[in-house]
């Protein structure tokens, strides 16, 4: 088989430990060829966020066009959108890529806690996004603004949460329960007619920028190269367990640092 060809929908961090220069990175780790449709340009590092520019929809539009109109592309990847605006532009770009795996990774808040969502975007990515998605990759606080109920805090909560999400309507919901306490960091994906617990020793590290815009770009990458959904969110949550395991062999900043995409590679 030709190597997969995966494209990012997502915003740009010019740190380089989320958005787009993480799925890059993370794509080509996983043995597939990035490419990228950029939604925002942001001013950010490890400590935080100072500046979002959001890219005009219509050029979002242009940039899936010319991609849907050359390159055949075999999953796509959507992280962070902005505003209802850019929701909608995206669901509509969609229509040009018909049948492939769509992850989506409802980017509401960054790590440092910067707001990377608007609020009323909300129902838009309820209403039009959701839908088209094969997966959707919530963290436990994603899932409360998406539920508009209290975030999930123990195991009975995250199965309750993950069953309302996938009412919503796309293929799969992976709800990640890194929120949660203990040794372990449990995440839960489910269908239709699956339920499958995924857990991973949790990692003592302050090393965690961009672990959702990783975990989801490694999903991406795997689903043309797996067998099934689970074998690819499997093989995606250890290339992401080995990328923290080894966070400490960089020096990037001084706040919340980035995982090493490149881990597997060396």
């Amino acid at each position: 088989m030709a190597i997969p060809n995966i494209l990012t929908i997502a915003g740009s961090d010019p740190s380089g430990g989320a958005g787009i220069q993480a799925d890059l990175k993370t794509i080509a780790a996983n043995g597939a060829y990035g490419m990228s449709v950029i939604t925002a340009l942001t001013a950010q590092n490890t400590r935080g966020v100072d500046a979002v520019h959001v890219v005009p929809t219509g050029f979002v539009k242009d940039q899936m066009l010319s991609i849907a109109e050359d390159i055949r592309v075999d999953a796509i990847k959507i992280g962070m959108l902005a505003n209802a605006e850019t929701v909608l532009a995206v669901a509509e770009g969609l229509g040009r890529f018909a049948d492939i795996p769509v992850v989506l990774d409802p980017v509401c808040v960054s790590t440092s806690g910067a707001r990377l969502l608007e609020p009323d975007a909300i129902d838009a990515l309820k209403d039009r996004l959701i839908p088209l998605a094969s997966v959707l990759t919530p963290n436990l606080p994603e899932a409360g603004e998406l539920l508009g109920a209290p975030v999930p805090s123990s195991i009975q909560d995250m199965e309750n949460a993950a069953d309302a999400l996938l009412r919503m309507g796309s293929g799969s919901v992976l709800l990640k329960g890194g929120h949660l306490s203990g040794a372990s960091s449990c995440d839960l994906l489910v269908a239709s007619n699956t339920r499958s617990w995924l857990r991973a020793e949790r990692i003592d590290t302050q090393n965690t920028h961009g672990t959702g815009c990783t975990l989801s770009a490694a999903i991406a990458a795997q689903i043309p190269r797996q067998g099934s959904l689970l074998q690819a969110v499997g093989a995606a949550k250890d290339y992401v367990h080995g990328a923290i395991v080894h966070s400490g062999l960089l020096s990037v900043g001084h706040g919340h640092g980035p995982v090493n995409h490149g881990w597997n590679r060396n």
